[in-house]
């Protein structure tokens, strides 16, 4: 009889106002940001510094995840029973600290329709790069002088997204996310 791999159950989001918001935005809220909200949550333990959420740009709300966005988190440890897709919203915009976009079509998303948005919203990868440590001050101001609102998005920094894909592709979105999400926890308060 084999043994069944253990898994770790992805905190349900909260929004406790006291905390910066991180936000992870994809186009369906179907993968990338699942799996970086997913993979945040389960990092950040059941005591966060900041709190995480996730949405998309065009989204068909309530769905559950795909079973290759399932198994690709599984690949990690890491279960999250609680995710249904949800659309990024003004409350969403007001509450969150930072918005990390996966690819270019975001960031010009959220500088056509939400403009108040773009000093927030940058790539996953970008922040990863450029934020500067805890030590320098609130993450709202250390986002701040990133200059989101007028970078303009390098081919370097696309998260491709795997939908339509097989799962080798899924599970390599994954892998690089896992990565990013990995380096960006040390830079948070």
């Amino acid at each position: 009889m084999s043994e069944q791999p253990s898994y770790v159950q992805a905190p349900r989001p909260d929004d406790d106002p006291s905390r910066p918001l991180v936000y992870f935005l994809c186009t369906g809220n179907a993968a990338r940001s699942v799996m970086g909200s997913a993979m945040m949550r389960v990092r950040l333990g059941a005591e966060p510094r900041v709190s995480v959420d996730s949405g998309g740009t065009h989204v068909l709300p309530g769905q559950i995840m795909s079973v290759r966005t399932r198994t690709a988190l599984e690949g990690h440890g890491i279960r999250d029973p609680f995710h249904r897709s949800r659309q990024l919203t003004v409350r969403d915009i007001e509450r969150a600290t930072v918005i990390l976009a996966m690819e270019p079509d975001h960031l010009r998303w959220i500088r056509r329709m939400h403009p108040e948005a773009a000093p927030i919203t940058g790539s996953l990868k970008r922040v990863v790069r450029d934020l500067t440590p805890p030590d320098q001050g609130p993450l709202s101001e250390r986002v701040a002088s990133l200059g989101l609102a007028s970078v303009e998005f390098e081919d370097w920094e696309e998260v491709i997204d795997p939908g339509g894909g097989e799962q080798p592709v899924f599970d390599a979105a994954a892998a690089e996310i896992a990565a990013l999400v990995d380096a960006l926890c040390p830079l948070l308060p």
